[in-house]
């Protein structure tokens, strides 16, 4: 049943000519879905005139190789233990041993490309290979957590100046 029903909300929601826009999507698919363009979508708060908050699905700068079009399944959120109503996302959930756990199991790393490539650049821009720390994680859970966070991982900022200017291809691609 919630297959036919993801089935049907990925046909409803490509646009006149079949495109995935991020801010058409409802706030409940925004979270590691990818638009027609290659982009990431990215979940935001967002502070109304009369000061309630309320979510809003934006296209991040973060663009996707090989993967366009993509409305994450449920069975992949609950493999890899991530939320759709997550704000932004960010390598601190590296260094929780559950979340680690649940990412580097085969039904998720196996099988959910898109938030694999996701936490892989995220753990890259930390220092940190994903396929290492998960096997480290399989063999030695402790050593993994102690391994992620000498490698500065969550640390706190780091001038860039000091170090001059990086390429695209070296820049971390973290929401």
């Amino acid at each position: 049943m919630a297959f036919i029903l993801f089935l049907l909300l990925s046909f409803l929601l490509h646009g006149a000519q079949g495109e995935i826009v991020c801010e058409e999507l409802p706030t409940g698919l925004c979270t590691f879905s990818i638009a027609s363009s290659g982009q990431r979508c990215l979940l935001e708060n967002n502070v109304k005139d009369n000061g309630e908050m309320e979510y809003q699905c934006n296209t991040s700068d973060i663009i996707v190789k090989d993967m366009k079009e993509w409305i994450e399944s449920d069975e992949c959120m609950n493999a890899c233990g991530v939320h759709r109503k997550t704000v932004g996302i960010s390598s601190d959930s590296l260094l929780e041993p559950r979340f680690i756990a649940r990412l580097c199991s085969g039904s998720c790393y196996n099988n959910c490309p898109n938030i694999v490539d996701l936490y892989h650049n995220l753990a890259i821009g930390e220092g940190v290979f994903l396929a290492n720390l998960c096997e480290v994680h399989r063999k030695m859970p402790r050593r993994a957590m102690i391994q992620f966070s000498s490698s500065g991982a969550a640390s706190g900022p780091v001038s860039a100046a000091a170090d001059g200017p990086i390429s695209m291809a070296e820049a971390p691609t973290s929401i």
